[in-house]
């Protein structure tokens, strides 16, 4: 099991002092950057611009989420702006297997995101090849949404297809991550947590990201009890 890694997302950040918001969590291990196309989302967020300040002003490794249609027409733009991992939609994805190869040619590490209520089992095809699964925990689009308890069983299902398969890619939950959940959820099989309100709705971040490292590795214990 690899160790928990936190993933503030900008969404809840303040964007009039991103630079300063980002100082707040240089102890985060990845900086999660929703980008939201309007189309595949109801929402409308970042352009590769904001890949490219983060990367200027944080040392943290970019996770850039790409919530679009038709990602392969964007997700140069994004590697290019300097992202370190990019996830895309099984849902968006027309040449999934094409996507995946264009990152890892570019240098940039792929992964994969599923919906709420899109089944685990159509990762048979493309597991071998991904760095990250991202298993959708609220419908995507917007933050502070309360997580899916069904996303309990999907990690369960995710972590045995790898198994399988005699792979390890990073599992990533996205959307309701807290202290009151967080433990659970890595007990199940997540080794990466993407949290918005959570780190950036508290007094001090850099101990949220702390305390939720933390009480994710106690859910590591839980898994190997």
């Amino acid at each position: 099991m690899r160790n928990v890694k936190i993933s503030p997302s900008i969404l809840s950040a303040d964007l009039g002092n991103l630079a300063g918001d980002l100082e707040k969590i240089s102890n985060a291990d990845f900086i999660h950057i929703d980008v939201m196309d309007g189309h595949f989302t109801p929402n409308l967020t970042f352009g590769p611009e904001v890949v490219r300040v983060a990367k200027r002003v944080s040392n943290v490794p970019l996770d850039v989420h790409m919530m679009v249609s038709n990602p392969e027409e964007s997700i140069d733009w994004y590697a290019d702006a300097g992202a370190d991992l990019i996830t895309v939609h099984y849902e968006a994805a027309t040449h999934l297997h094409r996507i995946v190869s264009r990152l890892h040619d570019k240098g940039v590490q792929a992964g994969v995101v599923l919906n709420p209520a899109t089944p685990v089992c159509l990762l048979e095809s493309i597991i071998d090849d991904l760095d990250m699964v991202l298993l959708m925990s609220v419908n995507p689009g917007f933050g502070g949404q309360k997580y899916i308890e069904a996303t309990y069983a999907k990690l369960r299902e995710l972590t045995a297809l790898c198994k399988r398969h005699g792979v390890d890619p990073m599992i990533e939950v996205d959307g309701g991550v807290g202290m009151g959940n967080i433990e659970q959820i890595v007990a199940a099989g997540a080794n990466v947590l993407v949290a918005g309100s959570a780190v950036f709705g508290s007094q001090d971040p850099a101990q949220a990201v702390f305390d939720l490292r933390e009480a994710g590795t106690r859910g590591i214990a839980k898994q190997n009890a």
